[in-house]
């Protein structure tokens, strides 16, 4: 056997070979944290736990170090994209949007960095995201070990948000909130950008979409999790999940991509949520011209200046 042989080609994401090699492609920009020059923002990464490897950076604003008297700040929980298999909190991109979005709402964010397949498959990123946010709720009472959880965030005011991969992860966290609680938390709202959801059956322009293009959707979550029951699985098809209405927000913030292949999705799930029983409010949100993720590739772009906007609005 070729030790270039493929047994997985998602790029321009992941390649695995057939010998076991994992190649992550164009995922390479890992960058520390830092004190980041043009907003002040402060940064750390701290270790939630060992085994399993779970991490997340930890952000706060310049308010933190130049009000008196401190007041709490609202907290963010992001989860990152990037398929369930690249990406990280460390990323470059996401340590410059977290920068930029905390500084402009004034919030402290927990940026997750879970476990990625195929090395660690789902429902792994499951697994960790709510170790996590029991981590994090662990310092509702101000008395546990992350100083700037105990000092600066108001655990009466917390908010989940991610895109791709990550806004799945933060509606099946939020759902998980709704079923189970999560002691001194409450979870005002969540924000779900171009949100990695699918299904067996076409919704509107998935009609007319490539096959091929909707193979790859479904592809990379069986990739990703190869124990699923498959595309209407409840944690990739919140449709098809009878706990639906018991989501655990008040409000909840989805952005679509006219060019994103997932776009229908995002109105789908807006839709269904409506219609749940939920008693909350949804608002969606669609950037004309635009494709998946768009506001990570360019974020000075108006889209992506509108987007952060609204975003800022919903967390404070």
């Amino acid at each position: 056997m070729s030790n270039e042989e493929l047994a997985y080609d998602f790029s321009p994401m992941i390649k695995v070979y057939k010998d076991g090699r994992v190649e992550r492609l164009n995922d390479t920009d890992r960058v520390p944290p830092s004190t980041d020059p043009k907003t002040s923002v402060q940064s750390k990464d701290v270790v939630i736990s060992q085994e399993p490897a779970i991490s997340a950076r930890l952000y706060i604003p310049k308010s933190t170090t130049t009000s008196s008297p401190q007041t709490k700040l609202p907290l963010l929980i992001y989860f990152h994209g990037g398929g369930f298999c690249v990406r990280s909190s460390s990323s470059a991109k996401y340590h410059s949007y977290l920068n930029a979005l905390v500084s402009e709402a004034n919030v402290v964010a927990v940026s997750v960095d879970y476990r990625l397949a195929p090395e660690n498959p789902l429902p792994a990123a499951y697994e960790d995201s709510w170790a996590a946010l029991k981590w994090v709720a662990s310092h509702s009472d101000g008395n546990s070990s992350e100083d700037w959880l105990n000092s600066f965030a108001d655990f009466q005011r917390v908010f989940f948000a991610g895109d791709s991969a990550g806004g799945n992860l933060a509606h099946n966290m939020a759902l998980k909130v709704g079923c189970e609680g999560l002691a001194g938390v409450n979870l005002i709202g969540i924000v779900l950008v171009h949100p990695y959801f699918w299904g067996t059956e076409p919704v509107g322009e998935e009609l007319t979409a490539p096959a091929a293009a909707r193979e790859i959707v479904s592809a990379l979550w069986r990739f990703t999790y190869p124990s699923t029951s498959g595309s209407d699985d409840p944690f990739f098809n919140p449709g098809k999940d009878s706990k639906l209405w018991e989501l655990g927000s008040v409000k909840v913030l989805v952005f679509v991509a006219e060019k994103d292949i997932l776009k229908d999705r995002g109105l789908y799930y807006s839709e269904i949520l409506k219609k749940s029983g939920w008693k909350g409010v949804v608002e969606l949100i669609e950037a004309m011209g635009e494709g998946h993720v768009f506001h990570l590739e360019d974020p000075t772009c108006d889209n992506a200046v509108a987007m952060e906007k609204k975003i800022v609005a919903f967390l404070n």
